[in-house]
């Protein structure tokens, strides 16, 4: 890694737009290699397709760069929070677009876990949270993906959302109590003994 790499490095997100608006290529790499794969991973939790969340994330990604021309760093938006709020709608409008139910393909959960027991075990924890999660409301599944899962805060989530912050944690609370029921009786066969 050189100095210049390690210096980007050490950038926020909002300066790498600003620096990639500018044309510095470096810029554009490193927020790629940070936001498309929380894009993707928010895009499949909530669509259960690979390919689907793929296209996506990729799709959210365009529109990203194409806003840089435009991005303020006045700190009213992370580029995070923007990213995560048009996969959000993406989703959404696949989904409602589809009219299908979340369908969970065998390789949509590959691991690349050592042992095949492990693998395999792992594979049947994403498997049944994943189903668990798609028989979530929509709202619901949105903000458990981006808090539990993607790691935002309330706030952050609230501006993805367009809503306010406690009906973020409204949203996360039932969805939690939901995720919890409907795993509850599965727990030794997905080898959580205690």
């Amino acid at each position: 890694m050189t100095t210049a790499d390690t210096q980007l490095g050490a950038l926020d997100d909002g300066a790498l737009m600003v620096l990639f608006a500018n044309g510095d290529p470096q810029a554009a790499r490193l927020l790629s290699e940070r936001l498309l794969p929380r894009a993707y991973r928010h895009a499949v939790r909530v669509l259960g397709h690979a390919s689907d969340a793929e296209d996506v994330a990729q799709e959210a990604m365009l529109r990203l760069w194409r806003a840089a021309a435009d991005w303020r760093t006045d700190g009213t938006a992370k580029p995070s929070t923007w990213l995560h709020k048009v996969v959000a709608n993406l989703c959404v409008d696949r989904l409602r677009r589809s009219g299908r139910s979340v369908e969970l393909g065998d390789d949509d959960f590959a691991d690349d876990s050592p042992s095949a027991d492990a693998r395999l075990q792992d594979q049947r924890r994403m498997v049944a949270l994943d189903a668990a999660l798609a028989e979530l409301p929509e709202r619901q599944r949105q903000a458990v993906v981006l808090r539990h899962i993607e790691g935002l805060s309330n706030p952050e989530i609230a501006a993805v959302l367009e809503i306010g912050v406690e009906a973020v944690e409204s949203l996360t609370a039932r969805g939690k109590r939901a995720l919890k029921a409907a795993l509850e009786g599965k727990k030794e066969a997905l080898g959580y003994d205690g």
